[in-house]
């Protein structure tokens, strides 16, 4: 049975992760049973789609994962999943067994000033001073390269405008706001980047709980 490899891009609308995601529509070994779905690699966890089945599996829940003749090979908890995914196999198990960090995903370099604006995550604070060596700015400073920016409501996204004057010429402000939630959507995020002259780019997940959506200069679209 053939096996189709897709690449798309991650701010496609729903999507979160990398700035590259992949999907295959393949066959697909379930226990004894076999089916042709579409499988998606996310950042954290395999997600699997078709008629007869959905299915999601975290990469915390995987025990035993193997590239074998064109099959990505899935242990997790009591279960065994099998994809085919011809030369891909190997690459989707490299990206398994070693799924990029937060701060990989939000592309914050060793040499990066970075500051904070009302993100009190402590544990992500760790992780900056970790990858930079120095605490983030809280506020933000000038020449920022990246500002990570909480937003909880619609009326917080006001504060683009000022924020973006603390940026270096290639900074990003990252929007941190709460998944699926009515008082702020995507959408909001992005309407209001384009009121304050600043382009969406990317979406990754930033925990459980929230989003971040990358925004930079219009003038570098």
């Amino acid at each position: 049975m053939r096996h189709k490899l897709l690449l798309f891009h991650a701010s496609t609308r729903g999507r979160e992760g990398w700035s590259m995601g992949q999907e295959a529509i393949c066959k697909i070994r379930i226990g004894k049973k076999t089916i042709e779905g579409k499988v998606l690699l996310e950042s954290e966890e395999l997600i699997v789609r078709s008629p007869d089945l959905r299915l999601k599996i975290p990469f915390k829940l995987v025990t035993g994962i193997e590239a074998d003749g064109g099959w990505l090979l899935v242990q997790y908890a009591s279960d065994r999943a099998s994809f085919e995914l011809g030369a891909q196999a190997a690459r989707w198990a490299e990206k398994i067994r070693h799924p990029k960090s937060r701060i990989d995903k939000l592309g914050v370099k060793p040499d990066a000033r970075v500051g904070l604006a009302g993100v009190e995550d402590q544990e992500f604070i760790r992780e900056l001073r970790a990858r930079t060596g120095i605490a983030p700015n809280k506020p933000p400073a000038k020449d920022s390269d990246a500002i990570f920016f909480a937003a909880n409501e619609r009326r917080d996204l006001d504060q683009l405008r000022a924020l973006e004057k603390f940026l270096k010429r290639d900074g990003a402000i990252w929007v941190v706001y709460p998944k699926g939630v009515k008082p702020i959507t995507e959408m909001d995020v992005i309407v209001a980047g384009k009121n304050s002259r600043l382009v969406d780019v990317k979406v990754a997940s930033f925990s459980p709980t929230h989003t971040a959506l990358k925004l930079v200069p219009r003038a570098r679209r």
